[in-house]
């Protein structure tokens, strides 16, 4: 096994004290909110839907490499199908959730398919261009009745389950962590495998990846389609959360919001997501406490300060120091002697390398030439 190939496969493995952190952390989320008032359980709630959404945006942007500046149109469709479904079809709330996931999927790929043609600007301006069209089309006669136009829909929060003794918010505080640790769960395995690194080596070496055998149209279309699945989800846990859909409250700065969340987060970092949804969700509060005459103003300052002092964000910032602290594994060790000793132009070649195979065998001659001919 190649080098390249079996850092991978380590890293793909959680080790002990991270299963036991991960445990650690998920027992402290189920006690928050029995020692919180309703209003912070709302908040966390809120901070876990924008979560998924950041996940799904890293999915595209930070794994993919494709940039979106409208994803809050995703959102405001998660949001809205929930609504419509409970409130014109009087589906239980739990149904919505997979179902504004679909829609979006379908919504998502079909518009990755125009968008294969549109790369870095163009791609970011063709998808503001949805983010905009969005709310406004959600405010069009034809589907006022449906969508309460201007007004928006009014969304009953969920009661629990009988017999268990929980309110409103602590049940829909478990309701969406429940959510997020599965879809969480289902993020870090897709990005871990084979199709992961494809995405990965789409975004880095895209002649490469190509030239390896990767069907690269594909790979975008369905990782625009899964991102909009998270989003659309996150869309529909917030818009339960909040019990309100409004078509204004889902434009452009949504979207600005979210690319924010995963920069100051952290790029291609699944745990960035949690740290960007913090972010989203607080800070902007915190401002607005400092100074109620100029809150923006003060939001700037703080975004600003975490790009200064985080360029690569926090799940950055929080990598670094763990490598400097914790030492590292024999494995890692060798790994990192046999980059260092590598020859840069040997090192090229381990993109290809780390491609998976489709139809087409990393160990080939052949297929080495072609991948080294397009770098």
């Amino acid at each position: 096994m190649r080098p390249v190939q079996r850092s991978m496969d380590v890293r793909r493995k959680l080790s002990t004290a991270q299963i036991v952190g991960l445990i650690v952390l998920v027992v402290i989320a189920c006690a928050l909110p029995f020692v919180l008032g309703n209003y912070r359980i709302f908040q966390l709630t809120m901070a876990m839907s924008y979560a998924i959404a950041l996940l799904g945006l890293n999915i595209l942007t930070g794994y993919n490499g494709q940039i979106s500046l409208g994803h809050g149109a995703f959102f405001a469709i998660g949001a809205y199908t929930a609504a419509v479904l409970m409130n014109s079809a009087d589906w239980p709330y739990w149904a919505t959730i997979p179902m504004a996931g679909i829609v979006c999927l379908v919504i998502g790929f079909l518009f990755g398919l125009p968008a294969l043609r549109l790369e870095g600007l163009y791609l970011a301006v063709a998808t503001l261009a949805l983010g905009t069209a969005i709310p406004q089309i959600l405010k069009h006669k034809s589907i006022e009745h449906w969508t309460g136009g201007a007004m928006g829909v009014v969304i009953i929060k969920p009661d629990p389950p009988a017999g268990i003794p929980l309110n409103q918010d602590q049940w829909l505080y478990f309701f969406v962590l429940a959510w997020v640790i599965v879809l969480f769960i289902a993020a870090w395995n897709l990005l871990r495998g084979r199709v992961g690194r494809a995405l990965v080596a789409i975004r880095d070496q895209p002649i490469a990846a190509q030239a390896m055998g990767v069907n690269t149209a594909l790979y975008k279309s369905l990782t625009f389609g899964v991102s909009a699945l998270y989003t659309g989800i996150a869309g529909a846990l917030a818009s339960i959360a909040v019990q309100f859909a409004s078509p204004d409250s889902f434009g452009v700065f949504l979207s600005l919001t979210l690319l924010i969340g995963i920069v100051v987060g952290g790029l291609a970092s699944i745990s960035g997501a949690f740290y960007g949804a913090l972010f989203v969700q607080f800070v902007p509060n915190i401002a607005d406490q400092i100074s109620k005459a100029a809150p923006w103003a003060i939001y700037g300052v703080f975004l600003i300060a975490f790009m200064y002092l985080m360029p690569s964000g926090v799940a950055g910032l929080i990598a670094i120091v763990r490598r400097r602290l914790v030492p590292l594994s024999l494995m890692e060790r060798k790994q990192d002697v046999h980059e260092s000793t590598q020859d840069p132009g040997d090192r090229r070649g381990d993109v290809g390398r780390a491609l998976p195979e489709h139809g087409v065998r990393p160990g080939e001659k052949g297929s080495e030439a072609r991948a080294n001919h397009a770098l």
